[in-house]
């Protein structure tokens, strides 16, 4: 049976490596995604409603923009019965046009559908997103390439991040954000 888990991997996955085809496999058909861009250029419509809409915003249109993507959720896995999710992500990759490497953070909030435990709602904020110059490729991509993936704790990402001020600012910001319990305490009917 699929878990919250295996909705928010098979999400990044699709999301990361351009699978589109994916994404019936993390969102169920009449699913609601909500944007909030706070800081950083990301252009996204500010709700998609249906599978196809949300696999065009995050998927398709995402993958015509940017490549090389790593994308990390800084928390453990959701509980197999948990009905909301709530955590912290970092994200890096480059754009193909100007090779320029991008590094943003945020929060994910999961809604699962009881049955399915595919995503019925996600809202993702997009705190902040920094622009490094191309020729920073050579240090952020190893460090990105080495955390853990999807699942990565915080002090592992602080412990091996470049010593690059913006990179070390934005990961400091994140690590103040106060963090809600990332599963709520409504269990999923079965």
């Amino acid at each position: 049976m699929q878990t919250p888990s295996d909705t928010v991997e098979m999400y990044l996955l699709a999301k990361d490596c351009n699978r589109p085809h994916l994404m019936e496999r993390a969102f169920a058909g009449g699913a609601l995604l909500r944007m909030e861009v706070r800081q950083g250029g990301m252009d996204f419509p500010p709700v998609a409603h249906g599978r196809d809409a949300i696999a065009e915003t995050l998927v398709r249109r995402f993958g015509r923009t940017y490549e090389n993507v790593y994308s990390f959720c800084l928390s453990d896995p959701p509980n197999p019965t948990c009905a909301e999710f709530h955590c912290s992500w970092l994200v890096a990759m480059t754009e193909k046009d100007s090779r320029a490497v991008r590094l943003g953070c945020g929060q994910y909030h999961w809604r699962f559908a009881p049955a399915s435990r595919l995503a019925q709602e996600l809202s993702i904020v997009v705190s902040t997103m920094q622009t490094l110059p191309p020729s920073d490729i050579h240090v952020v991509m190893p460090w990105i390439a080495a955390l853990d993936r999807p699942w990565c704790g915080m002090d592992q990402v602080m412990a091996t991040a470049p010593s690059i001020p913006a990179v070390r600012t934005m990961l400091e910001e994140l690590d103040r954000v106060p963090r809600p319990p990332a599963c709520s305490s409504l269990a999923l009917a079965a």
